[in-house]
């Protein structure tokens, strides 16, 4: 970041979003507070989460500013709060984007919008509890709520139309990272003689002393002919 810590501006940002009924039609609203100005915004989606929308003000709030920032997000989501505070987010962009090997975060593709936008600011989440005569969350809630309530709100691409590959995660190659360690993996041939009607010609095993993950590979997977039965 170029500009040097006593010109960059210190911003506020005052976010919430809902769903009537979650899934549901949503809303988000969001009041920004900045040395010169205030700025309010909202906007909604037909069908969306509760959780999504939360997010997204997040996003919505963070676009508004047009250099790089140090920003105090506030929030009565701490779904929100702790997956950017409690190292969520660090951790899934670590493996990828992935929870597990085989499941991905929920809401991944606003998280990475909002893991990006924060790359560009100094940002730092607190939660606020909600309905509590909180001014500015009173205010946000009540924007979110007004935004649902619209008429021909537009879809969300990312909750409606998500693809069914985005989930479908590609097998493992050799020499790829290992998914826990990121470790370069390894082809290895098993010793074992096959207990089952199949076996594996070879397996992926993540080299790492300290790790020692393998992975079973689809395309190596072998049947073994079984002979008439004498019973």
């Amino acid at each position: 970041m170029s500009m040097s810590q006593e010109s960059i501006s210190h911003v506020e940002i005052y976010t919430d979003g809902g769903c009537e009924p979650n899934p549901g039609p949503g809303g988000y609203g969001v009041v920004l507070l900045h040395p010169r100005k205030r700025a309010e915004i909202s906007g909604g989606f037909r069908k969306t989460t509760n959780n999504r929308m939360e997010i997204y003000a997040a996003i919505a709030g963070l676009e508004l500013l047009k250099q790089p920032c140090k920003v105090t997000v506030y929030s009565d989501s701490q779904y929100l709060v702790k997956a950017m505070m409690e190292g969520w987010v660090v951790a899934w962009k670590k493996k990828d984007w992935w929870r597990t090997n085989t499941e991905r975060p929920e809401n991944v593709d606003l998280w990475r919008r909002l893991d990006q936008l924060c790359e560009m600011h100094q940002v730092e989440f607190r939660w606020v509890r909600g309905h509590a005569g909180n001014l500015e969350n009173e205010c946000c809630d009540q924007l979110s709520m007004a935004a649902l309530r619209q008429s021909n709100l537009p879809a969300d691409e990312g909750y409606e139309n998500k693809p069914e590959s985005e989930d479908v995660r590609p097998a493992l190659q050799e020499g790829e990272p290992c998914r826990k360690c990121s470790t370069p993996v390894i082809k290895q041939t098993p010793r074992k003689k096959p207990k089952h009607n199949f076996y594996y010609e070879y397996y992926l095993l993540c080299p790492n002393p300290n790790c020692k993950t393998t992975y079973t590979v689809e395309e190596a997977k072998r049947f073994v002919e079984q002979g008439p039965s004498l019973l």
